[in-house]
């Protein structure tokens, strides 16, 4: 009897499971959907998940008219470039809280644990007149790179995880007389490679969504990413081609998607490793 109630269990839970994924999926199959369909079906009532008229016009449009394939690269370009400067600077000053002891690193780490919680709305102004008025970035992708390359969360997310590695692997290494730096190079990163490939996720995601500051620094429609392609894909009086926008969404998406199955299992481990360090 206990067994039978323990299959019972096991399989409303994978049933909850899979009713929950299936809705979870709803948004982005009606977005594929729609991609595909004619005007007159994205409006039309009843709602037709699955059309028998689907077309590729949305993406030969995107393509075609608006050059998508160039955003597309340029949005890649900057993401990759943020995502590789994060992850070696961040790893480097979660390394340095993790593993040395210097006079004021406590207060250093809780005022930088501290910059979190401040509003990102209240940098704007301050860092485009930085930004444009002394460097002359406009028009370019370097402030979309460089201001978060050494961030907050990437420090503080990779102090936690190299926290977790032994002392005395370090040691060992100082006996062999390895530098400091080649420790780190040769030692740290090759044992924090799953909380590396955690958190180039998290930054890579979050650059290639990123539309606040490309919508500021970049003017010309050569440098434009996706989220400022799809802005200008929305007409006068708020009309918007939806079918072509929906096409848009979806080729945004699929990379994402990919990058996140490809490295799943390492996503997975880095955030439990994170989470065993913080507790």
């Amino acid at each position: 009897m206990e067994k039978l109630r323990s299959s019972f269990s096991t399989f409303f839970i994978f049933a909850g499971l899979i009713l929950l994924s299936v809705f979870m999926m709803l948004p982005f199959i009606w977005m594929l959907s729609t991609s595909f369909k004619p005007y007159e079906e994205i409006f039309g009532m009843p709602p037709v998940l699955f059309s028998p008229n689907m077309s590729l016009d949305g993406y030969r449009f995107i393509f075609g008219e608006i050059n998508a394939l160039r955003a597309l690269g340029n949005t890649a370009l900057v993401s990759t470039a943020a995502t590789a400067a994060s992850l070696f600077f961040c790893t480097l000053g979660g390394y340095g809280f993790a593993k040395f002891r210097f006079p004021g690193r406590k207060i250093l780490f809780s005022f930088l644990i501290g910059t979190m919680v401040v509003p990102y709305a209240i940098f704007i102004v301050p860092s485009y007149i930085m930004m444009v008025k002394y460097f002359g970035w406009f028009n370019t992708y370097l402030p979309l790179i460089i201001p978060g390359a050494a961030n907050a969360f990437g420090i503080f997310f990779m102090r936690q995880y190299i926290s977790t590695v032994n002392d005395e692997i370090m040691d060992a290494a100082r006996i062999d007389g390895a530098s400091e730096f080649a420790i780190f190079w040769r030692v740290i990163l090759p044992i924090v490679r799953p909380g590396m490939v955690t958190l180039g996720l998290i930054s890579f995601m979050a650059t290639w969504n990123n539309y606040l500051l490309p919508s500021i620094y970049l003017k010309k429609q050569e440098l434009f990413t996706l989220p400022l392609l799809m802005l200008q894909m929305q007409g006068p009086a708020g009309y918007t081609q939806y079918r072509e926008w929906m096409a848009l969404a979806t080729i945004s998406v699929v990379p994402l998607l990919i990058l996140f199955l490809f490295f799943q299992r390492r996503f997975v481990e880095g955030i439990t490793a994170g989470a065993v360090a913080g507790t």
